[in-house]
C-alpha cells in the first residue's frame, strides 16, 4: 500500500478508537450532573452514591478520550502537512478555541470533581461536575464545527495559495454544521442511556441494588426517550442538508446510479460499481429518496452517473454504513418507547432486560458506521469540492507510515483492552457498600 492509504487507515483506526470512548464520557458527564443535582434537591443519598458508582466508569473514558485525542490530533502535521499547510488557518483556529474554551475549562474542573468528593458542599461538587458537563459537550460542538467545515466549506478566501479565514460567523452559524452537531451529540446521549440501562439490566436481572439500579434505569430511559426521537427527526432534516451540499454522498448512500425524479429508497441492493449499476435491488419504495432529500415526492435526484468517476464516493460502504446506522436508530427508539411505558415495573420483565443488556454494544456500532458514513461518503475529498484526500497527504516514506499505523494499533488495542476490562470489572462488581443504600421503597426519580 501507498503512503496515502496508510495514511487513510492510521487516522481511520485513530479515529474510530477514540469514538469508542468520547460518546459515553459526554452523556454519562450530563447524566452524572443530574444525578448531583437530584441529591442536592432531595437530600436522597442515593443519587450521590449513584454519581460516584457511574463517575468511576467516566473517568475511565474520559482519561482514554484525552490520551488518543491528543495523539489523533498530532497527525494533522505529520501524516497531512499538506492539509494543515493549505487549510490550517482556518482549521487550527477552530481546534485552537476548543483547547482554549471547553478542554482546559473540563480538565480543571473534571480533577476537582473527581478530588472533591469530601472537600466540597454537595451544591459546589454539583456545580463542578455541571462545568464538566457543559465544557465536554462544548469542546465536541467546536469539533463538530470543525469537521462540518471540512464537509461544506464556507467563511474563506484562497490568498497566497492557501485557504484562510475570512468569516468565522458564517463557519460557526452554517446550518450544516448545527445539523452534525445535533446529530452526533444526540448519539453520544442516547449511547450513554443505553449503557446504564443494560450494565442497569445486568444486576436487576441477579435482584441486586435494587432500588439503585431501577433509579438508574429511569433516569437513563428518560434520555434515550428524548433523544431518538430527536435523532430521528433531526436526520431526516440532515439528509435534507446532505442532498444540497452533498450530492455524491446521497447518491452513494443510496446506490443511486441514473438522475431520477420520483427517487424510490430501496432497503436492500448489491451493488457494482464497476459497471456503475446495481446488481440486486429489493424493497424500492416509489418516491422516498425524493422525499427525504427534498420533502418532495417528485423531486429530481442526482445520480452517480452524473458525477465523474473520480469524484464518486465508494459506493457500497457508503450504502451498508447508512443502513446500519438507520436501522439501528429505529431500533433504539422502539425500545426507548417500550422501556418508558415499562420503567416502573422494569426489574419484573427479565426477557426485556435481557434485551437491554445484549443490546450495549449496538450504539458503539451505531456511532462507528454513521461516522463511517460521514467520512467515506465524503471522499475523495478532504475538504469537499476543494482539496482531495490524495493531495493532502505528507511526503513522507510509506514504510514509516507503515511502522506508525502498526504501533498505533498495538498501543491502542492494549489500551482498549485494559480500559474496558475495568469497565467491566467495575459495572459487575456494583456499587459497593459505600456508594449504595441498602435496597429500599423505589422513590420517584427527578428528571424522570
Amino acid at each position: 500500500m501507498d503512503t496515502l492509504m496508510l495514511s487513510r487507515l492510521q487516522f481511520a483506526a485513530a479515529t474510530f478508537f477514540h469514538f469508542l470512548f468520547v460518546p459515553l464520557t459526554l452523556g454519562l458527564s450530563v447524566m452524572l450532573a443530574i444525578m448531583e443535582t437530584n441529591y442536592v434537591r432531595t437530600g436522597n443519598e442515593e443519587y450521590s452514591r449513584m454519581a460516584r458508582f457511574w463517575g468511576k466508569i467516566f473517568l475511565i473514558n474520559f482519561a482514554i478520550g484525552v490520551v488518543t485525542g491528543i495523539t489523533l490530533e498530532f497527525q494533522f502535521g505529520t501524516n497531512w502537512s499538506r492539509y494543515s499547510e493549505y487549510v490550517g488557518d482556518i482549521f487550527g483556529s477552530l481546534l485552537a478555541i476548543e483547547a482554549t474554551v471547553a478542554f482546559f475549562l473540563e480538565s480543571t474542573f473534571v480533577a476537582v470533581w473527581a478530588f472533591g468528593w469530601k472537600r466540597l458542599s454537595p451544591k459546589a461538587h454539583a456545580i463542578a461536575i455541571w462545568l464538566v458537563a457543559i465544557a465536554s459537550n462544548v469542546s465536541a460542538l467546536w469539533i463538530l464545527i470543525a469537521n462540518a467545515w471540512m464537509q461544506h466549506p464556507v467563511g474563506f478566501v484562497i490568498r497566497n495559495g492557501r485557504a484562510e479565514l475570512d468569516n468565522l460567523i458564517s463557519i460557526i452559524a452554517q446550518p450544516f454544521a448545527w445539523h452534525t452537531i445535533v446529530h452526533t451529540i444526540s448519539a453520544a446521549y442516547i449511547l450513554s442511556a443505553f449503557f446504564i440501562m443494560g450494565v442497569s439490566s445486568w444486576h436487576l436481572l441477579r435482584k441486586q441494588h435494587i432500588s439503585f439500579f431501577k433509579k438508574s434505569f429511569r433516569l437513563a430511559i428518560s434520555f434515550a426517550l428524548i433523544f431518538t426521537i430527536v435523532e430521528v427527526v433531526q436526520g431526516h432534516m440532515h439528509g435534507g442538508e446532505v442532498a444540497k451540499i452533498q450530492p455524491t454522498k446521497l447518491a452513494a448512500m443510496e446506490s443511486l446510479w441514473v438522475t431520477t425524479r420520483s427517487a424510490p429508497q430501496y432497503l436492500f441492493v448489491i451493488p457494482d460499481p464497476d459497471n456503475e449499476r446495481n446488481l440486486v435491488e429489493f424493497g424500492a419504495i416509489p418516491g422516498a429518496l425524493s422525499m427525504l432529500a427534498f420533502h418532495d415526492f417528485s423531486a429530481e435526484v442526482k445520480g452517480l452517473k452524473h458525477f465523474a468517476p473520480s469524484e464518486r464516493p465508494p459506493v457500497t460502504l457508503s450504502f451498508v454504513s447508512f443502513r446500519v446506522m438507520m436501522t439501528l436508530g429505529f431500533f433504539f427508539l422502539v425500545m426507548a418507547i417500550i422501556g418508558w411505558f415499562r420503567r416502573d415495573t422494569i426489574e419484573q420483565r427479565p426477557a426485556l432486560l435481557k434485551v437491554f443488556l445484549f443490546s450495549i454494544p449496538l450504539p458503539y456500532v451505531a456511532s462507528e458506521f454513521g461516522w463511517m458514513l460521514a467520512e467515506v461518503g465524503r471522499q475523495p475529498w478532504v475538504v469537499y469540492g476543494m482539496m482531495k484526500t490524495s493531495n493532502a497527504v505528507s511526503p513522507v516514506a510509506a514504510s514509516q507510515v507503515a511502522i506508525s499505523l502498526g504501533a498505533f494499533v498495538l498501543v491502542y488495542s492494549f489500551l482498549g483492552i485494559v480500559a474496558y476490562y475495568l469497565m467491566w470489572s467495575h459495572s459487575r462488581k456494583g456499587p459497593s457498600d459505600d456508594t449504595a443504600l441498602p435496597d429500599a421503597a423505589d422513590e420517584e426519580v427527578g428528571y424522570a
